[in-house]
């Protein structure tokens, strides 16, 4: 997927200064949350083999548990995440492994 130049436009929309992009809370840090978020939802739903609210399908009856908030550390400063749980405890993120608390890029 790329990006368009107009769609680049609409997310810099506000753009004043540069810590409207890279500050506390700034696009660059709202976007990662937002992505990390749904990769980590997309990787739950492969796992489980079932969307949100959908009957549990997998053979072990695995289902969602909630989420657990971490923070991680990176190049942008702390990001705050939410980590879903399983009642089974049988996921492994891809992309925050367990026990993971520092990203060098993303």
């Amino acid at each position: 997927m790329t990006l368009s130049n107009k769609m680049i436009d609409r997310l810099l929309a506000g753009y004043k200064k540069p810590e409207d992009l890279i500050g506390e809370n700034g696009l660059l840090k709202q976007l990662t949350k937002r992505l990390i978020g749904r990769v980590l939802e997309a990787e739950r739903v492969e796992h489980l083999g079932h969307e949100k609210n959908k009957p549990v399908t997998n053979p072990g009856k695995n289902a969602r548990n909630g989420k657990s908030r971490e923070t991680h550390k990176g190049d942008f400063g702390e990001l705050p995440i939410e980590i879903p749980r399983y009642r089974q405890a049988s996921f492994e993120p891809r992309i925050v492994t367990r026990h993971q608390t520092r990203w060098t890029a993303v």
